[in-house]
């Protein structure tokens, strides 16, 4: 396995569950973004070989608690120790992080006109002292990771919010293009879980809200407002990647069967719906409000209500995408064995 794909999972994985809180104007540039993000993030995912290494259900029902942890750690590093000096240390992690997410998304458009044996011909690298751990990557991605570079130093350098937020776009896309749920029933045991994490950190305790505030990071999406008590509106990244990679697999689900696009569509209305009602609600109540308890049962519900109109409900709980791989991957053997005959 590709190392560098392992370690861009990881950090988008940590990255999803950064602090987040909901503070928006009813904008429509709001919406918009993220819901363009989500859709752009979905058709990336559908690639012609299935995801090899998909989420299981032990790491789903987990995860909420490794985001908890993290969430605390980031609460505790912020109250005993200098915001300066945390904020510092975050800013070199997500330069590198940057590098690699904004590469990964300008490499489609990159590679096409490169010659070809850059993209084909990996090249690995070793760590010194660490001869175990490897590297691989291609020319095609240097190339990519050039305008990159100097991007990310702008936004070390300036802090600007247009920087964050493209920044945080191209976190997003990656992680709903990357990150695999594998099944229906993995991803309404992570939606779930989720949903109690969002609610519990937001409202019975101080520790997202403040931990948001202090995170000088791009975590969250910035929208310039008028007023100048409150600059900034702000959508958290997690608001946007956890849902999103729920959606991505109802259109790979679509994909899978070969129809058109159809419950995809149902979770992105679901999706849009849910955005929407955590800003009516945020603004009616003039308090954070936590994202997932209005998005996860709507995309779930939507979604749902779609599959037991049409009478699809057995085929989606039984859709599995590691199967799906297994059986692609037999597909191919077979060809190339019938070629070499």
């Amino acid at each position: 396995m590709k190392n560098t794909e392992r370690i861009a999972n990881l950090a988008l994985a940590g990255l999803s569950l950064a602090p987040l809180v909901v503070k928006v104007d009813p904008n429509l540039n709001v919406v918009l973004t993220a819901c363009i993000t989500v859709f752009v993030g979905c058709y990336r995912s559908v690639k012609p070989t299935p995801p090899t290494e998909t989420m299981s259900n032990e790491h789903a029902m987990r995860f909420p608690f490794v985001g908890s942890a993290m969430l605390l750690s980031l609460f505790l590093l912020f109250k005993f120790l200098s915001k300066d000096l945390v904020n510092t240390v975050l800013t070199g992690y997500f330069f590198v992080l940057g590098i690699v997410a904004l590469s990964a998304t300008l490499l489609p458009s990159i590679k096409r006109f490169l010659p070809k044996h850059w993209n084909d011909d990996l090249i690995v690298w070793r760590f010194p002292y660490f001869r175990s751990f490897e590297v691989e990557f291609t020319r095609s991605q240097i190339v990519a990771a050039v305008p990159g570079t100097f991007f990310c130093a702008w936004y070390a350098l300036q802090k600007h919010w247009l920087a964050n937020n493209i920044l945080g776009l191209a976190f997003c896309i990656q992680g709903i293009e990357m990150l695999s749920l594998g099944s229906f029933k993995t991803g309404a045991i992570l939606l779930a879980g989720l949903f109690v994490y969002d609610i519990f950190w937001v409202f019975f305790t101080p520790v997202m809200v403040s931990v948001a505030k202090s995170f000088d990071a791009p975590i969250k999406l910035l929208f310039p407002t008028a007023d100048s008590a409150r600059p900034f509106s702000m959508l958290g990244l997690g608001d946007i990647v956890i849902p999103g990679i729920f959606v991505a697999l109802a259109l790979r689900f679509d994909v899978s069967r070969g129809k058109q696009p159809q419950y995809f569509k149902s979770a992105f209305l679901g999706y849009t719906f849910g955005l929407v009602l955590t800003i009516v609600v945020m603004n009616w109540f003039q308090a954070a409000q936590p994202a997932l308890l209005y998005i996860v049962p709507s995309v779930i519900g939507f979604l749902a209500a779609h599959c037991i109109w049409n009478g699809d409900v057995k085929q989606l709980l039984e859709f599995d995408e590691s199967k799906t791989a297994d059986s692609s991957q037999e597909e191919s053997d077979a060809k190339s064995s019938k070629k070499v005959e």
